[in-house]
């Protein structure tokens, strides 16, 4: 009985072990199972699922660029629109650094542009003097057709022609640059044109375009004070600078005047490393004012707004140099001071050296040209003489 009783002990013992093994085997398969559904679906969902939300700073960055995006051209801010530069975009970090090298296209460009003014100065002087016979005789015949004919109606333009022929000749030569400067004027202030004024008339040496702009910025200005001061010391001056030069010379050195003060510009910007752009026609105009102070220094000066006080042309000019030379050296940057030093400079070389050296040498040019107006041979048969 008693080795009955162990038996079946032995036996619910085995039946046990067998069911907790068996229960263990089966909790531990379905928990791998578990384990690797639940990593399937962890990973189905990482990729499918949305992506996470991104970071303060991510989402300022992001509200940045947008804000960015959606503003306005800078040029049309009311503050822009009163400064006397243009707005300006900061130049790129990695810009290359600007070296002399870049300075030879612009040279080549200020000689080549600088004959070509002369010369086509002395070709428009020729054919002004070789017309006024013919048209002595053509307004004769006009006065006496006048004579017979019934006068037209129209006070206005009578009161034009008669305004226009008041003025004198220097007066009506400058009338053109000054049309010239209030057109370039109102074209900045179309904002599809920003972009274009900024390239071409504006100059800059750090910029693509390095020659025209030479001779458009002279045409440019931003400011309605700055034009309106430029144009006012052209129109004070325009009647003693043509009556000294001429029409037609004037016309060349007002021009090339333009071209070598952007020139000096551009070589003190680049041995500064100080870049940045510049426009308005005063080193042209600071070319005629030193040209009729150097040959007329005793000629007695005022200014608009102080006419009381009085000084002579030559002190006008010395402190003029004296000013723009601080400027140039202490660094001021309200003003291109190397473009109106260089523009000075050139008015007084020109009445010294260059109408001796340039104008009264274009004989040998003007035979060229009138051998071929006139078909005559190239080795003689006609002195070209006026």
């Amino acid at each position: 009985m008693q080795y009955h009783t162990a038996q079946c002990n032995m036996a619910w013992r085995n039946c046990v072990q067998c069911w907790r093994q068996s229960t263990f085997r089966d909790n531990s398969s379905l928990g791998v199972r578990f384990l690797r559904e639940c990593r399937f679906n962890f990973f189905t969902e990482q990729r499918c699922g949305f992506r996470k939300a991104p970071k303060r700073s991510e989402q300022r960055r992001v509200e940045a660029e947008e804000v960015g995006q959606k503003e306005v051209n800078p040029s049309e801010s009311p503050a822009n629109r009163k400064s006397l530069i243009p707005p300006v975009e900061p130049p790129p970090s990695n810009a290359p650094h600007r070296t002399f090298r870049v300075l030879i296209k612009p040279f080549v460009f200020t000689v080549g542009f600088t004959g070509c003014a002369f010369g086509t100065a002395s070709i428009w002087q020729y054919e002004t003097l070789k017309s006024r016979v013919q048209s002595y005789f053509d307004e004769a015949r006009a006065d006496w057709f006048e004579k017979l004919r019934p006068q037209k109606e129209g006070g206005f333009r009578k009161q034009v022609n008669r305004w226009w022929n008041s003025l004198s000749e220097g007066q009506r030569t400058v009338s053109g640059i000054i049309a010239a400067n209030v057109l370039v004027f109102c074209l900045w202030r179309v904002p599809s044109l920003q972009r274009s004024m900024m390239k071409y008339f504006t100059s800059n040496p750090a910029s693509k375009a390095l020659c025209l702009p030479m001779i458009f910025s002279t045409f440019s200005h931003f400011s309605l004070t700055h034009m309106a001061a430029n144009m006012y010391v052209l129109w004070s001056f325009s009647s003693s600078i043509v009556s000294l030069l001429g029409q037609e010379q004037f016309m060349a050195v007002y021009l090339s005047a333009g071209v070598i003060s952007t020139f000096v510009s551009y070589l003190c910007k680049t041995a500064t490393g100080r870049f940045g752009p510049s426009l308005g026609a005063s080193g042209a105009i600071m070319t005629i004012l030193a040209a009729v102070c150097t040959k007329m220094p005793e000629a007695k000066l005022a200014i608009i707004f102080l006419p009381m006080f009085t000084f002579s042309a030559g002190s006008a000019v010395k402190a003029i140099i004296a000013l723009d030379s601080v400027g140039l050296f202490l660094g001021w940057r309200f003003f291109d001071h190397a473009a109106h030093l260089g523009g000075a400079l050139f008015g007084i070389w020109y009445i010294h050296y260059g109408h001796e050296l340039i104008w009264k040498r274009r004989e040998p040019f003007v035979k060229i040209w009138h051998n071929m107006r006139t078909g005559g041979p190239r080795g003689g048969g006609g002195n070209g003489s006026l």
